[in-house]
């Protein structure tokens, strides 16, 4: 954590987010004490492509050395995660038989309450930047910390487009791109084509908009394209959690590590997220991302581009 450990290596991307401790039951387990939140599953879903990362969140006293060590094995930088001594953000949730709604049993906010998110100094120049689904105000106070990075992604939900909306707005338009399900779009746009969503978002500040729509994959909008990500199709699905947290922080990971930012990078970008997504739900928490190599994720890949027809 923050008091133990010191940032040497320059980082690519750092990620803010929550840390969570998680109870989940699905149609076929129940687990408990489960390494959650979506800061670790973007983190190393990213440190897959190769890239230096960074975290920046806060955890409580119980979380154990066990859950920061499982975190470290994958590079991930820990010097921009607090430790304080109340509680940990806890929650605990059970899905629905189709995997795809949940229902939220508990939400023990803990010291994430009090989260002032502060960069270390190594992380101010970062040239990557996502910012995880935390309150915009949040968002808007870690970003001011960043000295001109050069690509930001923002990723958001439905509860601060009900209760957070001016401050959401504020940080769309300091963005380059927006991450929200089709749900949210269509809730923050008032349209209903997702194209029209899309535009009215463009409009706000972002030069790209992407929609996920779960098992049916996402949609990449520019001003003058779309691009359609086809999600993999997994054989066995355990857990949902963390896929949408896992596609991001794949995306910005790989991102980090083109050479230039244009169509062809953000494309192959958004290829790779979706194969670390797919990963991410085939276990519990990040048991399923402790078991794959590099080279299983490239595989998957490259099976992913020629079920899309993608060069």
């Amino acid at each position: 954590m923050r008091d133990k450990q010191k940032t040497e290596k320059k980082i690519d991307v750092w990620m803010v987010g929550s840390i969570g401790i998680d109870d989940v039951e699905t149609r076929t387990a129940s687990r408990k004490n489960l390494l959650g939140g979506s800061l670790p599953f973007a983190t190393i879903s990213a440190a897959f492509a190769g890239a230096a990362i960074g975290a920046v969140g806060v955890v409580g006293r119980d979380f154990g050395s066990a859950f920061s060590n499982r975190w470290k094995h994958f590079g991930i930088d820990l010097s921009g995660v607090q430790r304080k001594p109340g509680p940990n953000f806890r929650w605990a949730c059970r899905y629905d038989d189709n995997m795809i709604e949940r229902a939220t049993l508990k939400t023990e906010l803990g010291v994430f309450a009090d989260f002032m998110p502060e960069l270390p100094a190594a992380y101010v120049d970062a040239p990557f930047v996502l910012l995880g689904n935390i309150q915009p105000a949040l968002q808007l106070h870690v970003l001011g910390q960043a000295r001109k990075p050069r690509f930001v992604t923002l990723d958001s939900m439905n509860l601060w487009i009900d209760i957070a909306r001016p401050a959401l707005e504020r940080v769309i338009a300091k963005v380059d791109l927006l991450v929200f399900n089709d749900g949210e779009a269509r809730q923050l746009t008032g349209k209903w084509n997702l194209r029209d969503c899309a535009a009215e978002i463009l409009k706000m500040g972002p030069r790209y908009v992407l929609i996920k729509k779960a098992e049916h994959g996402s949609l990449l909008f520019t001003k003058k394209d779309v691009f359609i990500i086809p999600a993999y199709p997994v054989k066995v699905l355990k857990d949902p959690t963390g896929a949408g947290d896992a596609f991001a922080g794949a995306f910005m990971g790989c991102l980090s590590k083109a050479r230039a930012l244009n169509t062809a990078t953000l494309h192959h970008a958004l290829v790779f997220a979706s194969a670390m997504a797919a990963f991410c739900v085939e276990g519990f928490s990040i048991e399923k991302l402790e078991r794959i190599t590099t080279a299983d994720v490239a595989a998957r890949v490259r099976e992913l581009r020629k079920m899309a027809a993608l060069k």
